[in-house]
């Protein structure tokens, strides 16, 4: 039987990929830091596909939670890696809690790229192994009022596709997932639990957002943006000048949260 690993598994879009993975009958190991919402996805899958589930309540924030992770697992060969785990955060750069983009920068750049280096080794090894990355349509272009975030994803996007090509050949495949807003628990946690700073436009469904990924790595593609316009909206920085996308993307972002 295959493993899989999938931070943020226990909500969203992680919770939807563990699903897909569920189906097709793999072993499965979900890392969240929401220990009641993990239990119950691990209740749920075992007992509506009898697969071995296990749960790890982790910080993914926390500096070398990724080998952690590892040893807690005893090193048990990963097959599918799902890097998901992530949050937002809106505002001004300036005015904006320094602790929580670092915890950001934590869980969306550096235990995601740790956990995908200790995992890539074996992978190479056996010939054969897929990691999605969660990137996002912020990777496109900088992101007023979102700075930090939009900044990562970026990483993630520029990351995923040099690793991609590293690969070729070798039987390991790196995709990135580059969705558009998407109705999950994100949404509540962009603006820090606030009510009014919340986006609402473009808004797509988690389920079809996570199959849309779930094929793209098992195609081996190196990214994937789901959602026509959400494609038409990643090439438009490549038309207009950097400064007119920053200030577009700025607009946008304000917009949406006064609606």
């Amino acid at each position: 039987m295959k493993t899989a690993l999938v931070t943020g598994a226990a909500s969203g879009l992680g919770y939807e990929l563990a699903l897909l993975l569920a189906k097709d009958a793999f072993k499965l190991i979900l890392v969240d830091v929401d220990a009641e919402n993990l239990e119950k996805t691990k209740t749920e899958i075992v007992q509506n596909f009898n697969i071995e589930v296990v749960a790890l309540v982790k910080d993914l924030s926390l500096p070398s939670i990724a080998q952690d992770i590892i040893d807690d697992i005893d090193n048990t060969p990963i097959d599918v890696l799902i890097n998901n785990a992530g949050f937002g955060l809106f505002g001004s750069f300036s005015e904006t809690d320094w602790e929580r983009e670092s915890a950001m920068l934590h869980v969306h750049i550096l235990t995601t790229t740790h956990l995908t280096k200790l995992v890539l080794e074996g992978m190479i090894k056996r010939g054969s192994g897929q990691i999605l990355n969660m990137s996002s349509l912020a990777a496109f272009q900088p992101g007023p009022l979102m700075s930090i975030y939009y900044a990562s994803k970026s990483f993630m996007l520029s990351f995923s596709e040099a690793i991609a090509n590293e690969l070729k050949g070798t039987g390991v495949t790196v995709t990135a997932l580059c969705p558009g807003p998407t109705k999950t628990s994100f949404q509540n946690t962009v603006s820090e639990n606030t009510c009014d700073n919340k986006i609402k436009f473009n808004m797509a469904c988690a389920k079809e957002v996570a199959l849309y990924g779930y094929k793209a790595m098992i195609k081996g593609k190196t990214y994937a943006i789901p959602g026509r316009f959400n494609k038409l909206l990643a090439t438009i920085p490549r038309f207009i000048s950097r400064n007119a996308a920053t200030t577009i993307v700025r607009r946008i972002q304000a917009k949406n949260r006064e609606d």
